[in-house]
């Protein structure tokens, strides 16, 4: 008697897929079948025959060979997108937008795709867009015969369902230098909590007329990013030593600039009432923030959350902006806001004017009076040990 022959699992995967192109369905799965009983079968076999169901409308065999191709590669692409397409099919639309997501996640560059799979990944993506679509649609729907007005409702519930429809994304806090645990993850303050500023703001045209005098000196300002002879040198995003962001500082790391605080004495006086942050050889930092045309600060994040940042803007051209975190705003001349530098954040000066504000740093109203003292005390013993 002769032994079998070993089954060449290529040989008739090759033949499979041959079968497949020629139309002949039905030859092409009783090939990947053969090679699925002997236990040979890899993800591209089980797709093979995936087709050849879908081809025969045998669709419980299709499912069960999508599901194995994906037991053995997650995120293969045309599994993925096949089992999209066949839970889209029997109404499913929700899990249907989880694998289209999950497919143009996993797609790799254009410039690596075929241009069969390229289209079938944009194809996957326009999908998912429309089924999420149509989620949002529904919930808002919802929501509205439960009272959900997001131009009154809650701000916070409104920015969550943001996040939970992927409208937006999360973000949190990430100084650079130290983390004080526990506070509340806020991007841009509400304005109604800080009523100091008001006088702030009612000062901002004796604020501007100083601003005016030292723009004049056109050697005034100098580059907000520099370096320090005793630190490793680095490039700061393209920032360092580029004047396309400047500063006149009234306040520098803590310490009174004394002949720039003395060009701008209504300024400082208009400042006495802030709850200035108070830290050695840290804060506050005053100073006028200057922002030429065309410059954009790229993302980046402060180097402490025990503190927040304000800013008054005094010279504001149209299509100025700042972004922190998932929140997007324009500066409105004169009108104050507070924001927490620790969430990244960036900036832009879309205009062909310059774009001067105000910026100082305050204490987290979050902060008791014991732990204020306690983070001076600790940034002390920094400075004291050469930090």
């Amino acid at each position: 008697m002769q032994p079998a022959r070993p089954l060449d699992a290529r040989a008739l995967a090759r033949a499979g897929m041959e079968a497949l192109r020629t139309g002949d369905a039905r030859a092409a799965r009783q090939l990947f079948e053969q090679i699925g009983r002997a236990g040979r079968a890899d993800a591209g076999v089980w797709l093979g025959l995936a087709l050849a169901c879908r081809s025969l409308k045998d669709e419980t065999a299709k499912l069960a060979a999508i599901d194995k191709a994906l037991a053995l590669e997650p995120r293969n692409l045309r599994a993925l997108i096949m089992k999209a397409d066949h839970l889209a099919e029997v109404g499913d639309h929700r899990a249907a937008s989880t694998f289209y997501s999950t497919a143009v996640k996993a797609a790799p560059a254009a410039g690596r795709l075929s241009p069969e799979m390229l289209a079938e990944v944009r194809r996957a993506q326009a999908m998912q867009e429309r089924y999420s679509a149509e989620y949002v649609a529904h919930l808002h729907r919802q929501l509205a015969a439960r009272g959900f007005d997001p131009d009154r409702s809650s701000r916070r519930f409104a920015q969550s369902l943001e996040l939970l429809t992927g409208k937006k994304r999360i973000y949190r806090q990430e100084p650079l230098s130290y983390y004080f645990p526990e506070l509340p993850q806020i991007q841009f303050y509400e304005r109604r909590d800080f009523p100091w500023l008001d006088a702030i703001e009612a000062a901002a045209a004796d604020i501007r007329a100083e601003l005016l005098e030292i723009l004049r000196d056109g050697r005034a300002f100098i580059p907000y990013v520099e370096g320090e002879s005793n630190r490793p040198q680095q490039d700061y995003q393209g920032l360092l030593g580029n004047v396309g962001w400047s500063a006149f500082f009234l306040c520098k790391n803590g310490e009174i600039v004394p002949e720039n605080a003395a060009r701008c004495p209504r300024t400082m006086r208009a400042l006495e009432h802030a709850p200035l942050t108070r830290i050695a050889r840290r804060a506050p930092m005053i100073l006028f923030s200057l922002l030429r045309p065309g410059v954009h600060i790229p993302p980046h994040t402060g180097y402490f959350n025990s503190r927040l940042i304000c800013h008054l803007p005094l010279i504001v051209p149209d299509n100025c902006r700042l972004r922190v975190g998932n929140d997007t705003r324009y500066w409105q001349q004169d009108k104050a806001w507070v924001f927490d530098d620790t969430i990244e954040h960036e900036a832009w000066n879309g205009s062909d004017k310059v774009r001067v504000l105000l910026l100082f740093d305050i204490w987290r109203p979050e902060l008791s009076a014991e732990e204020r003292g306690l983070v001076q005390a600790l940034f002390e013993a920094i400075a004291a040990g050469g930090g």
